[in-house]
């Protein structure tokens, strides 16, 4: 179980951008909570009235989990090349997401139906890589697509291909995810 202050850290830098009354001291919050002083990988994931409306994440972990929950909810809330930046008056209608990853690993599998048989429907969380060809889908997407086999092929669209990529054995790395959702109104600021 997440703490719920990476919901507060995320909220906190979103509204940030809008009122600069609104500041994280980095300095307190790691001396109360150290866990965030560690290197970790998380994405932030907005939801608006239901939709999608930015997820912004690190697959890698490459710097503390402080910093890379504030990126994250910057770039979901304003950077995500799908959306135009995040307005105020959407706020009352938003769903916050934080999801701190596992350490991808690879998974040897032998051909598309050894890989279908090894895969956890639910629990995965997939990265596919090939040559420049390359995406992720967090295991939350199991929830829209719960066929493996389309979840797989969705996966081959979203890293820039098709499903004949699965013809050419492309790594595929496993992981896994501790999320924690609110409405973002229900989120009390640091």
């Amino acid at each position: 179980m997440l703490d719920p202050i990476l919901l507060k850290i995320a909220k906190t830098a979103i509204l940030s951008r809008f009122d600069d009354s609104f500041v994280i001291d980095k300095d307190l919050l790691l001396k109360e909570y150290p866990f965030l002083n560690k290197d970790g990988a998380s994405f932030v994931t907005l939801n608006y009235n239901g939709a999608l409306r930015g997820c912004i994440g690190s697959i890698i972990a490459h710097r503390t989990l402080l910093d890379d929950i504030i990126s994250n909810a910057n770039s979901a809330a304003f950077s995500d090349p799908r959306f135009s930046p995040l307005k105020t008056d959407e706020l009352d209608k938003l769903n916050l997401e934080v999801s701190v990853l596992t350490k991808p690993e690879l998974l040897n599998y032998k051909d598309y139906n050894d890989l279908k048989d090894k895969i956890n429907a639910g629990t995965d969380g997939l990265i596919l890589k090939y040559g420049s060809y390359q995406g992720t889908f967090l295991p939350q997407v199991w929830e829209q697509l719960p066929d493996k086999e389309r979840f797989l092929e969705h996966l081959s669209y979203k890293a820039g291909t098709n499903p004949s990529i699965y013809e050419h054995n492309p790594d595929i790395y496993v992981y896994q995810v501790d999320a924690i959702e609110e409405d973002f109104d229900a989120v009390l600021p640091l």
